[in-house]
């Protein structure tokens, strides 16, 4: 299950893990105009963590999950 909420200045994305017996935390995703967060609350230490990406290493990611094993480079988008 995920929610997607626009607040004024970001995309926010919550991917709730479905109910399972290893059920990980909530994890948010903030698509802001210059980069984009991933962050996830650590239980364990009871603090949230947190990544930053470029909008290019979403796009690399994003590519990433649809193909086999290998070394790829996407071709810069036209714009």
């Amino acid at each position: 299950m995920f929610t997607i909420e626009h607040d004024f200045d970001a995309t926010v994305i919550t991917l709730v893990d479905d109910p399972a017996p290893h059920r990980q935390d909530d994890v948010i995703v903030n698509a802001f105009e210059e980069c984009v967060t991933v962050e996830q609350h650590n239980s364990h230490s009871d603090r949230v963590q947190k990544i930053t990406l470029s909008h290019a290493q979403i796009r690399d990611l994003a590519a990433a999950l649809n193909l086999p094993e290998g070394v790829y480079r996407l071709k810069p988008q036209k714009r």
